[in-house]
This record gives C-alpha cells, sequence and structure tokens, in this order.
C-alpha cells in the first residue's frame, strides 16, 4: 500500500535482440530472436525459446541499463554483450524502449524511511 508521500519511480523498458556477426552461432539463438522485460517481467515472443546460459549472463546487466545512467557512464553507451559461449560469435543487444513507472509501495512491502533524504 502506498503512503501519502510520492512514491513513484521508473524505470526503462528494456527489449534484448540477438545480433549476428561475422562468426557463426553456436547456441539456440538466432539472428532477430528477443525479449521484452518491463519492471520484472520477461515477456517472449509467443513460440520463441531463448538458451538458459546466454540469459544467465545477461541478467545481472539488466536491472541496471533499466535505470538512469550518467551519459559517461559504460552502462549508458554499450549497448552489445557477448554470448558467454566463447565459440558463439552471436550478441545480445539491449535497447532502451520507453519507460514504465511504478510506485514503492507496490512492489515491496518494506516502507520507505519517515525521512526522505535517508537512503539506508
Amino acid at each position: 500500500m502506498s503512503s501519502l508521500r510520492n512514491d513513484a519511480f521508473t524505470l526503462f523498458d528494456l527489449r534484448v535482440e540477438v545480433v549476428a556477426t561475422d562468426r557463426p552461432m553456436v547456441c539456440n539463438h538466432r539472428e532477430g530472436d528477443s525479449f521484452t522485460l518491463r519492471g520484472e517481467n520477461l515477456e517472449f515472443p509467443p513460440g520463441q525459446t531463448f538458451p538458459l546460459y546466454p540469459l544467465a549472463a545477461l541478467l545481472p546487466l539488466l536491472p541496471a541499463k533499466q535505470r538512469p545512467t550518467h551519459p559517461n557512464d559504460w552502462m549508458t553507451t554499450d549497448a552489445e554483450v557477448a554470448c558467454p559461449d566463447p565459440y558463439c560469435g552471436g550478441r545480445f543487444r539491449i535497447t532502451r524502449i520507453g519507460t514504465t513507472t511504478f510506485r514503492h509501495g507496490d512492489v515491496t512491502l518494506v516502507p520507505l524511511p519517515a525521512d526522505p533524504d535517508h537512503h539506508g
């Protein structure tokens, strides 16, 4: 439940798309395969699969890419991630495609501090 104080925050929605390179892809992903991340939810196109190991390598980067970053931060400028299989030529392009606004009280039971300048 939200408090009376504005507890809204915005995250970027992300699209992760498989990009081919000049090296062959050996994993079970194909050029153009993609998924979308909105908040904490991954959305896959109907009937499309996505390999576990590349997904596991991408997951730690996605929450950082969802948040606003400094223009000079590499997380802002670098958009492609290599497949973790050293023999695979696939890359994954992470693109910010929009934003979604959330409310603190709707995504956690931990209350906001009484002092808005307190950051834990």
